[in-house]
């Protein structure tokens, strides 16, 4: 187990290694830069614009030199210092774009998270257990309702109807509230307005969830062992639970990965359409003004996230389910 452990870490690190040096060369493959538009502003502005201005401007944005030593740089201040560099759009520390939103980002992905995983397993095992009954039609109609509307529909028509019922369900606070420091009741305002984004963002979640629990534990209650320990006097319950149910859950345990990287990744459409101070919006704008250093700062934490939900993921199959443990 612990040399299990031990390759999955070394993996990890070479992993994360590849996909931001990748990353952040794709970032620059597209024609011009970041400092392109930039000039092209100045001159629409009418500021002339010479040659020792644009090596001046080439040089503090640091793209006088080649592509590989950029990156490098990058990352030795990323390991030494901590700094994720300066961002060109917004002028300022990459380091205070990042964590002034990331707090906020990280809070509603992980209550997403936990309320699609707490009504998606329940639901698919409730399906599962009674196939064919009414409730299994109804949710899997639902299933497919949640995956059929886009996110960003589903947001927009809860706006709308909030909007009919007199209530604002945009942002995360009142009008009264913007800008006020926290309080208890800034607290408590937060609380009436994040389950609106919670439950648009984990509409889809909970849909395939339910699909995928339903077929998993069906494909297991059919299987000969179970058979037999009904065969042999297992009570039901204790049948159901301790293992087509632990079976079951392998693949929902596997999507721990790609499901951390979408906290911080979001849905930048809905968090436009919900008007939420989280970081897709500005990964978004990053990667279409190249801001390279912006960018590269949250692929990197995707990837981090990416890795390390796919560790977890490698842990939890490993003790939710012996047989992996003995293939290891």
């Amino acid at each position: 187990m612990l040399n299990y452990i031990v390759r999955r870490l070394v993996f990890m690190i070479i992993t994360v290694i590849l996909i931001t040096g990748v990353s952040f060369f794709l970032i620059q493959l597209p024609p011009g830069d970041f400092l392109s538009s930039y000039l092209l502003q100045l001159q629409q502005t009418g500021a002339q614009i010479n040659e020792d201005l644009i090596q001046s401007l080439r040089a503090q944005y640091g793209l006088d030199q080649p592509m590989h030593r950029q990156y490098l740089i990058w990352i030795k201040n990323i390991i030494t210092r901590g700094d994720f560099g300066r961002s060109f759009g917004w002028r300022r520390p990459v380091n205070e774009i990042i964590w002034g939103r990331i707090g906020i980002t990280i809070a509603i992905g992980l209550s997403t998270l936990a309320f699609v995983y707490v009504i998606a397993i329940p639901i698919g095992i409730y399906s599962a257990l009674r196939k064919y009954s009414f409730g299994d039609f109804l949710f899997t109609t639902l299933g497919y309702l949640g995956l059929a509307i886009p996110r960003f529909v589903l947001a927009l028509a809860v706006l709308y109807v909030f909007h009919l019922l007199g209530y604002n369900a945009s942002g995360l606070n009142s009008a009264e509230f913007l800008n006020q420091p926290m309080s208890l009741a800034k607290f408590w305002d937060t609380l009436k307005h994040v389950w609106i984004a919670i439950a648009v963002l984990g509409a889809a979640g909970i849909a395939g969830l339910i699909r995928i629990m339903r077929g998993m534990l069906l494909d297991e209650l059919g299987k000969q062992y179970v058979v037999t320990a009904r065969a042999k006097g297992v009570s039901e319950t204790r049948l159901i639970f301790k293992y087509p149910v632990r079976l079951a859950l392998n693949p929902v345990v596997a999507t721990i990965g790609w499901s951390l990287a979408g906290i911080i990744s979001g849905a930048p459409i809905v968090e436009a359409v919900l008007n939420l101070p989280t970081t897709g919006s500005v990964l978004l704008r990053a990667l279409q003004s190249q801001d390279m250093y912006l960018a590269g700062a949250f692929i990197l934490l995707l990837s981090v996230l990416t890795v390390v939900g796919t560790f977890l993921s490698d842990i939890l199959l490993v003790v939710f389910d012996p047989r992996i443990r003995m293939e290891k």
